[in-house]
């Protein structure tokens, strides 16, 4: 079986944990422990988040005085795939002994009139105090919401379309490689219609929507969504908080998950089952081999139709 597991942005950083180095490498750890399994058995690409890699990154580049601008979002979320991708690489590969896997840093192509660019809502970067946000959104065009105790910096964040490395992906577990790409959603970038050129957009492609769209192009079998809770819970945080362990697309959006928290993740296994007949499932990544074999996590299955 072809199975893209898409790993949450906690599963190298854990919530409220330190951006330190070392954390990192001892989280990989886990990563590898949870899915070697699937890998014995199974083809698998591995995708993953990068939001506190590309946060640090950020606040790092911003307050550098040496640079005469801070470094475009494309580029730093290129360089937590390359950050990332080599930890990735470097336990799986302790974790599978003879087998080859390898980490590519990928784009993902979007709609340059993608109605997300007139509205930007993800947040990158630190917190800012009132002045300091004024100063910044003034001096480099950027858009500032309010986040908290402070302002935010805010990007588009379309909707992914291709990804540009699908059919390399496709060759590399044609030959039984682990693939790791996708790191935070891809490189967004547009296309020239002409020229097929690619050019960089300062945005933010949503990873379980781009671990979707990349499930679907490589002709995957299963969708494995991962993250920090076992299954999806009906009233979540509430006296009346129950599991779903099985749910059509259409009635994982009739719950209307949060936006920020398990809507992206809904919307990714929905858009998968409904665009390929396939199955998807979101749960736990400690649970990951579980979760495939049906002991674990939320079944998201087609609508079936009685005549």
């Amino acid at each position: 079986m072809r199975i893209v597991a898409a790993l949450g942005g906690n599963a190298l950083l854990h919530r409220g944990e330190r951006t330190d180095a070392d954390a990192q490498r001892t989280n990989t750890v886990r990563v590898a422990t949870a899915l070697a399994a699937l890998a014995h058995d199974h083809e698998l690409v591995v995708t993953y988040g990068n939001a506190p890699q590309l946060d640090l990154l950020t606040a790092q580049s911003t307050a550098d005085a040496t640079l005469t601008a801070p470094y475009p979002v494309d580029l730093l979320g290129a360089q937590t795939q390359g950050m990332i991708g080599t930890l990735l690489v470097r336990v799986l590969r302790g974790a599978l002994p003879g087998r080859s896997v390898v980490a590519l840093v990928t784009h993902t192509r979007v709609n340059g009139d993608d109605p997300a660019f007139e509205n930007p809502t993800e947040f990158v970067g630190p917190v800012y105090p009132e002045r300091p946000a004024r100063f910044l959104a003034a001096k480099h065009g950027w858009c500032m919401a309010e986040y908290r105790h402070g302002r935010r910096r805010v990007v588009a964040a379309p909707s992914p379309e291709r990804t540009v490395e699908a059919d390399t992906v496709r060759v590399l577990l044609e030959t039984g490689t682990v693939v790791v790409c996708g790191g935070g959603g891809g490189v967004p970038v547009v296309c020239d219609r002409v020229t097929g050129a690619l050019s960089a957009v300062e945005a933010v492609v949503d990873k379980d929507l781009a671990a979707a769209r990349l499930a679907e192009e490589v002709k995957a079998d299963f969708l494995l969504v991962l993250t920090d809770v076992p299954n999806i819970y009906a009233g979540y945080g509430t006296p009346d908080q129950r599991p779903v362990l099985d749910a059509t697309p259409a009635e994982l959006r009739d719950a209307r998950y949060p936006r920020r928290t398990m809507g992206p993740k809904a919307e990714a296994a929905a858009r998968f089952v409904e665009n390929t007949g396939r199955l998807a499932a979101i749960g736990a990544l400690d649970a990951a081999y579980e979760i495939v074999h049906g002991r674990s996590g939320t079944l998201v299955r087609p609508d079936l139709f009685v005549a």
